[in-house]
């Protein structure tokens, strides 16, 4: 995965803020309390903005992980792959 710039991750924007330090649970989870909570439609314009860009961020933190994780899997069956296949 990329670095991350110095500047702490909730300087980037306030709707990713502390995104990029949450584990895949993590992530999901919150993504789901969002969800939950916009599905209410109990928040302001301006709230259901914010959160639409928190899930946003939540949801491209959610991908990286998958991402990665496939990327990891698919790295350790190409290990396993017998030689006569090599060519």
């Amino acid at each position: 995965m990329a670095s991350t710039p110095s500047t702490s991750p909730a300087s980037a924007s306030p709707a990713s803020g502390g995104v990029a330090e949450l584990s895949y649970e993590q992530a999901r989870d919150e993504l789901i309390r969002v969800v939950n909570e916009l599905e209410q439609g109990s928040s302001t314009l301006e709230q259901s903005l914010a959160l639409w860009e928190r899930g946003e961020a939540l949801a491209r933190r959610c991908e990286e992980w998958l991402i990665g994780a496939k990327a990891r899997l698919d790295a350790a069956r190409s290990a396993q792959l017998p030689d006569s296949t090599k060519g």
